[in-house]
């Protein structure tokens, strides 16, 4: 057993922190080049998601130096810091700057010999989460104060234990994150194939030579409203896939211990939580989802990934996208090339809640090459995504392990060799 004699303290004895600076909208600018801004919606659970991101001219950003974000920063969202997710916390990567924070978020910097990677722990345990949650006012927009994150209580470890604990933690998540820029390298080099061959119609023909641009023979399809190679058809997403929608499994809670997690939109994007329904099992196994299976969000958030976070039961507003003739790969890559035209129907049809509907995917229109070509590429694709697939259960395995070695070793239960 490894034990430290802890420091009772608080975060703001141990700590700076700062909140970030009202910027005007006037100021913004679309050039990619400006400085982005940090706000609450860009914090996620561990991570910094920077779609969407609002940008700052750049000749506007030397009056703001104070407010410069530097890498291993802790950032907290002040406004709704707790979700069903879990608590909007994260490190600031080297990828994250520069960038400069917004009013309703907080910095963390260790100070006078406190190891601001150690912070972050602090912060991303489960005791910092419930007390966020049990000080957390205001019923339009929860929220906590300054003064708040500051009064945060907790035993600080001598400097060489805290350094010992962060490296451990951090190498946990060095590899996460390791893993999801892998998946997301592999995911692009795929649809690069995936295009080349049934987008753009340069696959290899009977000389090895790009088809298309090597002169192979195409014809007029009035469907696609373009040219596509000799012997090749139109059909719609509709031909290529069944769709099963979920059900509502509020009318299907479990009975005993034994459940399914739930999975809906937010689970898409965020995993299981603590906040997950339960269903029961025996909910039939068309609306079972397990890791490699494709799902389709068609309300509100439109969005297609494969799965990869374990087993669960399907709610109703998710398709769970199966076929008999076709491999993952073509459904999958079909449903995402054409993702962009079902979210610009939804933004024409100026609602909030867009959806795609059964005749949308009838009406849909689709090259289909022919059966033998689109084998051969699921031959060579499919071995990147089994590799994707495995390291996302690897990523989920690697951060239960580190949400389980974070309070045994705050408590210096565990020791650190």
């Amino acid at each position: 057993m490894f034990e430290f004699d802890g420091k009772p303290t608080t975060l703001g004895a141990e700590t700076d922190v700062f909140v970030g600076y009202p910027f005007r909208s006037d100021t913004f600018c679309d050039d990619g080049d400006g400085i982005r801004l940090l706000r609450g919606d860009n914090i996620s659970q561990g991570r910094i998601v920077w779609a969407d991101a609002k940008r700052l001219s750049k000749e506007s950003a030397p009056d703001h130096s104070t407010y410069e974000l530097r890498e291993g920063d802790v950032v907290l969202a002040m406004d709704r810091p707790w979700v069903g997710a879990g608590l909007k916390h994260a490190r600031i990567r080297k990828q994250d700057t520069p960038s400069l924070l917004v009013q309703r978020t907080a910095c963390l910097r260790g100070k006078g010999g406190t190891s601001t990677d150690f912070i972050y722990y602090v912060v991303a345990g489960s005791p910092y989460a419930k007390y966020i949650q049990g000080i957390t006012t205001g019923s339009l927009v929860p929220h906590i104060s300054k003064e708040q994150i500051q009064s945060y209580p907790f035993l600080l470890p001598p400097p060489t234990a805290q350094r010992e604990i962060a490296a451990v933690l951090s190498a946990l998540d060095a590899k996460i994150d390791l893993n999801n820029r892998i998946n997301a390298e592999l995911e692009a080099l795929a649809k690069t194939i995936y295009d080349y061959w049934f987008v753009q119609f340069d696959l290899p023909d009977a000389n090895g030579r790009p088809y298309k641009s090597s002169g192979g023979a195409m014809v007029w399809n009035d469907a696609l409203k373009r040219e596509i190679p000799v012997g090749w058809n139109a059909g719609s997403l509709w031909d290529i896939a069944t769709y099963t929608n979920g059900l509502a499994m509020q009318k299907f809670r479990p009975k005993g211990d034994d459940f399914l997690p739930v999975i809906k939109i937010k689970e898409m994007s965020d995993g299981f939580s603590s906040d997950t329904e339960r269903a029961s099992p025996l909910i039939g196994e068309k609306f079972i989802v397990d890791d490699g299976d494709i799902l389709f969000s068609w309300s509100a958030t439109l969005a297609v990934q494969i799965w990869a976070r374990g087993r669960g039961a399907l709610n109703q507003h998710i398709f769970k996208v199966t076929s008999e003739t076709y491999p993952k790969s073509f459904i999958y890559f079909e449903l995402l090339n054409y993702l962009g035209h079902f979210k610009m129907m939804a933004e024409k049809r100026k609602t909030t809640m867009g959806h795609i509907t059964l005749d949308h995917l009838r009406q849909s229109a689709v090259v289909i090459p022919p059966l033998p070509l689109i084998k051969e590429l699921d031959k060579l694709l499919r071995p990147t995504f089994d590799q994707c697939v495995g390291l996302s259960k690897q990523n989920l395995e690697l951060a239960q392990l580190r949400d389980w070695l974070l309070p045994l070793l705050m408590n210096g239960q565990v020791r650190v060799d």
